[in-house]
């Protein structure tokens, strides 16, 4: 069994109408269970939830403070190859964009490594285009050892491997992968999807599946808020979300919230997202699953991430750079997507600090864990 056997048993369209089907009353029974679920999330999420957003907030907020103390942790993502062999719509790195293409030589890389480590990071997250050839297993064996040497924590963005590929990431100090399946809409995923490897929907909805089968100790998923309905798509999170801790419970969870940005391309969102409804979606999933991660990236502007943080965020990252080679030497022809909050690290940890919270340069389940 894998989650496709879930997916396959969802109605996108029935989701949806009941979602908009909620009311005033389901909103309010949702509000005063202790254990929500997946019928209350559609209430939470729904437009009827929209007037109970600061009670949403109160709850969520302390609810975070419960689980996950005052503290934030700081992740940096070391773009490692913009190559790409897939052709998506959103994506600066899309293979018919025509932008300059490089990955990282092993000397490169540790001069991006320093830059990093002068900024205090210690958890690092590596992302990559999608290009197994020539930016996959050879590569990825030859650049982890180099890598852990210098990081307590790494994460991965890559293209989808297969479940041995995974263990054996694990063994050269592999801890975490985020894969984000775009959206749970079959159609709208083949419409901006258009060549390569990730036209394969399936192989790539099951890739939660084999990471934790490999072993993983944390996994993030999460949809590309803008390509469909976002209602929609972020219930079929919460039930991926639901899934995966019902079958691997070993495993730890994140969910990020991507919200479509300028990139070569200009690819309007079909579904737009207000920073208020974003809002409402970060304190549903925190009221929906009080243990999971919530991850705000430098896709936010500084204002909007500030004034969220204390409502149910529990990592973020800072003085992002998403094109290869750009904490060394600034190139920004090659970067992935724009940037909206560009402070430096210090300036959002002296943020973070003004509201009360500690910053954690570590994943924080090792910095705990000694």
């Amino acid at each position: 069994m894998s989650f496709t056997d879930v997916w396959q048993q969802m109605d996108w369209d029935d989701i949806r109408l009941s979602i908009y089907s909620k009311t005033d009353s389901d909103v309010k029974r949702a509000l005063s269970k202790n254990r929500l679920n997946l019928d209350d999330f559609k209430a939470l999420i729904s437009p009827a939830a929209e007037p109970y957003l600061e009670l949403m907030a109160q709850k969520s907020a302390q609810m975070t403070r419960k689980r996950f103390g005052n503290t934030i942790s700081f992740y940096v993502p070391l773009y490692l190859s913009n190559l790409c062999a897939n052709a998506c719509s959103y994506c600066g790195f899309s293979m018919e964009n025509r932008i300059k293409r490089k990955t990282l030589s092993s000397d490169e890389i540790d001069l991006e490594m320093s830059a990093i480590k002068k900024m205090k990071f210690d958890n690092l997250l590596l992302v990559t285009g999608e290009h197994e050839k020539k930016v996959g297993m050879n590569y990825f064996r030859q650049v982890f050892p180099q890598i852990k040497s210098r990081f307590n924590y790494l994460a991965m963005e890559v293209q989808p491997l297969d479940q041995n590929e995974y263990a054996e990431l694990k063994t050269l100090g592999l801890d975490a992968v985020m894969v984000y399946q775009e959206t749970y809409h079959p159609s709208t995923y083949a419409e901006h999807h258009l060549r390569g490897k990730k036209t394969d929907f399936t192989y790539r909805l099951e890739t939660p599946d084999r990471l934790a089968k490999a072993g993983i100790d944390k996994i993030g998923i999460g949809a590309l808020i803008g390509l469909e309905e976002w209602r929609t798509d972020c219930f079929f999170v919460a039930t991926h979300l639901q899934y995966l801790e019902k079958n691997y419970w070993k495993t730890r969870y994140s969910i990020s919230f991507p919200r479509l940005r300028p990139c070569e391309g200009e690819l309007q969102p079909k579904s737009v997202m207000s920073d208020k409804q974003l809002v409402q979606l970060i304190c549903a999933y925190r009221l929906f699953n009080p243990e999971v991660e919530l991850s705000l990236s430098t896709r936010e502007s500084a204002l909007f991430r500030d004034n969220v943080l204390p409502l149910g965020v529990t990592s973020m990252s800072a003085a992002s750079k998403t094109q290869p080679g750009g904490y060394a030497n600034d190139a920004a022809e090659l970067e992935q997507f724009s940037i909206s909050d560009e402070r430096t690290a210090e300036e959002v940890a002296n943020a973070v600090r003004q509201r009360g919270f500690e910053v954690v340069w570590k994943d924080w389940h090792q910095a705990y864990s000694g």
